[in-house]
């Protein structure tokens, strides 16, 4: 039984890892808007941009491989506190780069703070959701998605009014640091970083010896297993995600010939779709099950895709774009809540993993989708995410342990 202070402690855990997430997206996108006139100010060709985007990925990815140490030695409350702020701060020298060396630079510290921030946020996300007994994780995943809208907003309308970048995102920055450090301070302690209560200690009637050393090998193989499960369900959405967000205008300008207002439609239903579909989502899964709702996500993504490519119709593409964000909308919630629940796995070390194989779909897909496309073309190339979603049928019984 939940007493009235344990309650409180938990809506106030609660509402500061709402902030934490919608910090999360806003920071993430704040500077997206500005590229063009980033690139402009530095003289910089399409290829050393693209050289200067690899920045934040660099950074993600060194920073995934040590979150779970770090949030194990500092706690998923200080770690995400302390990653948020840095993470806004990166905007100032992001925004006041004068070379290119400086721009990779700043989006080293921008790309790793952001990856350690992610880990952290979701784990302390599972505690409080374990603690409630009921699935939040969708609704979080929501919060973070609206952050993105609303930076991406508001930086289109100072790009629109002239406001200079180094302003634009230096006021931008003081504002969400103080957000995180305001916002975050109800997070739950160091004990949210505990093990799983299914991890717990063993009884008087546990195996020892021989036996002991066997079972406790099979059940760091068993959770290897269930990570890698895991990872590759991440890694099927997450290259849908990165394929819509780069392709999907590109296909409707290019192979479907629409104009260039139509061309991101694809890409706006996509995003508002799976907005809408994690804000709902938290009580379709506690109504369902998590292995249920992917299922019919997968199926909904995969022929809503499928038959749009089909068609070569600008407005059945767009449907069939929407359909992908509703169906994949629950993916990475559930699947980080289930790594952060497996049994003798601390919820850092489960998600960091989980996380570094999702990005590396979120990353490498939209290069892959290009390759193909050069072979086969592009209604062909978006036939891979298809696929990909199409085969969480088979794997998403990985993630029963989100329903604990």
């Amino acid at each position: 039984m939940v007493t009235r202070t344990a309650a409180g402690t938990l809506g106030r855990a609660r509402l500061a890892v709402t902030i934490a997430f919608v910090a999360h997206g806003l920071v993430g996108s704040a500077w997206v808007a500005r590229i063009p006139q980033v690139k402009e100010h530095l003289g910089l060709s399409e290829g050393a941009l693209g050289v200067a985007l690899l920045g934040a990925p660099a950074g993600v990815v060194v920073a995934v491989r040590f979150a779970g140490a770090i949030v194990a030695r500092w706690g998923s409350r200080a770690t995400t506190v302390a990653a948020g702020a840095a993470a806004a701060l990166a905007l100032v020298p992001m925004g006041l780069a004068g070379n290119l060396g400086a721009l990779v630079a700043a989006l080293v510290l921008f790309g790793g703070s952001l990856g350690l921030m992610d880990v952290a946020m979701n784990a302390q996300g599972v505690a409080i959701e374990r603690r409630l007994g009921r699935p939040i994780m969708s609704g979080l995943h929501g919060a973070y998605s609206v952050g993105t809208l609303v930076a991406a907003l508001v930086g289109s309308g100072l790009a629109h009014l002239d406001v200079p970048v180094p302003v634009h995102l230096s006021v931008a920055a003081v504002v969400l640091a103080v957000l995180v450090l305001a916002g975050c301070q109800g997070l739950l302690d160091r004990s949210a970083d505990e093990l799983p209560d299914s991890a717990g200690a063993a009884g008087d009637d546990a195996p020892s010896g021989t036996s002991a050393r066997k079972a406790g090998a099979d059940a760091v193989r068993g959770a290897r297993r269930m990570l890698a499960l895991l990872g590759f369900i991440g890694l099927c959405s997450f290259v849908g995600e990165g394929a819509m967000a780069d392709w999907s205008a590109v296909y409707l300008r290019e192979t479907l010939d629409t104009g260039a207002g139509i061309a991101g439609l694809g890409y706006a239903g996509f995003a508002v779709a799976m907005t809408v579909g994690r804000l709902a989502g938290d009580r379709i899964v506690a109504r369902y099950g998590p292995v249920r709702v992917l299922r019919a996500g997968a199926l909904i993504s995969a022929l809503g895709l499928g038959l749009g490519l089909a068609a070569g119709h600008p407005v059945a593409a767009i449907v069939g774009f929407t359909l992908f964000g509703i169906g994949v909308a629950p993916v990475a919630p559930v699947t980080f809540s289930a790594a952060g629940n497996l049994p003798g796995v601390p919820a850092a070390h489960g998600i960091s993993r989980v996380t570094a194989v999702g990005y590396l779909g979120l990353l490498g897909g939209p290069p892959v989708i290009g390759f193909v496309a050069q072979g086969v073309g592009l209604t062909g190339a978006l036939c891979v995410p298809v696929a990909l979603v199409a085969a969480i049928l088979l794997s998403a019984r990985a993630t029963a342990t989100a329903a604990r």
